[in-house]
């Protein structure tokens, strides 16, 4: 499996993108254990085409972070959209009083998680993905340090 990643009229400064993508390889497997296909595409945009989808596709008339769309049509597969604004990422950053680069891999894994059968409506629910959100951000990092 792969994940692709796009900037569509923004540049999020992504790095490690070979590395991030086997990392988000590894946290499918871990959840989904026989997964017999998988891909994603991840897009940065901007605050104003992320709206724009929100209320096309959601029905939503706000700013968001991330919109994940599960694609898969088959029982054990992964196949989905991730778009990210690059704007709502910069500033959760400065309200989380975080690092732009760690916000951007939180809604990262947050996105892939989504894509793994994990929900966030519910408090309950809220605190396991934050759980496995923070969970991934650690061991990326570790990743990365090696």
């Amino acid at each position: 499996m792969s994940a692709f990643f796009y900037e569509h009229e923004v540049k999020s400064g992504l790095k490690n993108k070979r590395k991030l993508s086997a990392f988000l390889d590894g946290i499918i497997s871990k959840h989904l254990k026989k997964v017999k296909t998988a891909g994603m595409n991840i897009i940065f945009c901007n605050d104003a085409f992320l709206l724009e989808m929100n209320n096309n596709f959601l029905d939503h008339d706000t700013f968001t972070d991330i919109i994940t769309f599960d694609l898969s049509d088959v029982k054990n597969a992964v196949d989905g959209e991730i778009y990210i604004s690059v704007e709502r990422v910069k500033e959760n950053a400065k309200i989380f009083k975080t690092t732009y680069t760690d916000e951007l891999h939180r809604v990262i894994f947050h996105g892939v998680l989504h894509l793994c059968g994990f929900k966030d409506k519910k408090e309950k629910d809220k605190k396991i993905m934050r759980e496995n959100e923070d969970y991934c951000l650690e061991h990326y990092k570790k990743e990365l340090a090696k």
